[in-house]
């Protein structure tokens, strides 16, 4: 889009390289042709702006293939506009003197015009082909018809549009459709895969079946040469039974002379022993009988000093007993009754245990008061 800038009345437009730009006023032709930059006054001129760049125009429609299976057909289009002028004679690039915008739809109707035309030639082709065929051969196909038809269509020269390339993107038949016919090519696949794991698992069977035969037959020589080696063994035990008898014998012979010569030995230490023992005993019991008569005098004599000391102590403490006694009794043979029972009270009460409580009864007391009343009036 051209850009447009206003002053003071007048209008300025600056077009782009790929823009071609056709300026009149009335029937005269001021400015025709690209990247224009000019001044003009709104109210008088007339501006057109064709695009003479290339343009890509993609399109899908459907086709119906001559075994009634309906297909979409997914291409592009590149054209450009090589005649501005015819161009702009037979379509409306006409623009706003103030915005610089489209008054109508130039392109719209440029793409209607090579979709329809594009259309027409591919449906011509796929009506004649089948369904299998047009998804073998129908991209190539479909290009160079359309190719050809839009490069002989004479309505697009004489609207000044050139062709410069088709492509045809694909061909792709309804997903039912699609599904159906993908189901061979999966089926045999399917077939391969399943013959390829069928000869894996052969393959597999028959491995297994040599590793088994090599097991077993390692298991036969392992078995054999644990055969031999049991045998090796038995004539190692035998052979080491011998020796070990043979040894065990001599270490006999050696013991039993040993023995003999210890016993010899020993025999006669016993006696030389028993011999100093003997002499041991007798000096001991000589020892042992003379301390024993020393011991029986000594316990005599002072068993003797004892009794006599004993004897004495007894007559003196006999003699004390009784002067005491005779003393006691010049004491109190003149005390009267009374007396001698207070004496006898506290003797007895220093020899009673303690007492922690007396009960006293009024019948006790009343004895006690009557008697202390009596002897108080006597």
């Amino acid at each position: 889009m051209a850009d447009i800038t206003r002053r003071l009345g007048w209008r300025h437009l600056r077009g782009a390289p790929t823009a071609h730009i056709r300026h009149h006023r009335g029937t005269e032709l001021l400015h025709d042709g690209p990247g224009l930059s000019f001044w003009y006054r709104a109210l008088s001129a007339a501006l057109s702006e064709v695009p003479v760049d290339d343009r890509e125009l993609a399109m899908t429609f459907h086709a119906r293939t001559s075994d009634f299976q309906d297909v979409a057909v997914q291409a592009t289009v590149t054209y450009r506009v090589s005649d501005p002028a015819l161009a702009s004679a037979r379509l409306d690039f006409s623009i706003d003197p103030d915005t610089g915008v489209w008054r109508g739809a130039p392109l719209e109707q440029l793409g209607t015009l090579l979709t329809e035309s594009a259309q027409q030639h591919a449906l011509d082709v796929l009506a004649r082909t089948t369904l299998a065929s047009a998804l073998v051969d129908g991209v190539a196909a479909v290009r160079e018809r359309v190719a050809a038809g839009l490069g002989a269509e004479q309505r697009l020269p004489a609207t000044g549009i050139e062709v410069v390339a088709v492509r045809v993107v694909a061909l792709r038949p309804e997903p039912e459709v699609e599904r159906a016919l993908r189901t061979p090519a999966r089926e045999q696949i399917q077939e391969e895969a399943d013959r390829a794991t069928y000869q894996r698992r052969a393959v597999a069977v028959e491995r297994e079946r040599a590793i088994a035969e090599n097991e077993l037959a390692s298991q036969i020589e392992l078995a054999r040469r644990e055969e031999q080696l049991v045998e090796q063994r038995g004539t190692n035990t035998r052979r080491e039974a011998e020796e070990n008898a043979a040894a065990d014998g001599v270490r006999a012979e050696a013991e039993a002379a040993r023995t003999v010569k210890l016993a010899g030995a020993e025999a006669e230490r016993s006696v030389q022993l028993a011999d100093a023992e003997a002499r041991r005993t007798e000096r001991l019991a000589k020892a042992e009988a003379e301390r024993t008569v020393r011991l029986a005098d000594a316990e005599a004599n002072r068993a003797v000093r004892l009794a006599r000391a004993e004897a004495e102590a007894a007559r003196e403490v006999g003699e004390a007993r009784a002067q005491a006694q005779a003393a006691w009794l010049r004491v109190h043979a003149d005390v009267d009754v009374s007396t001698l029972h207070a004496l006898t009270g506290s003797r007895l009460a220093e020899n009673l245990p303690s007492i922690d409580s007396v009960t006293i009864s009024p019948d006790v007391l009343t004895g006690l008061l009557a008697k202390l009343g009596v002897r108080d009036g006597t």
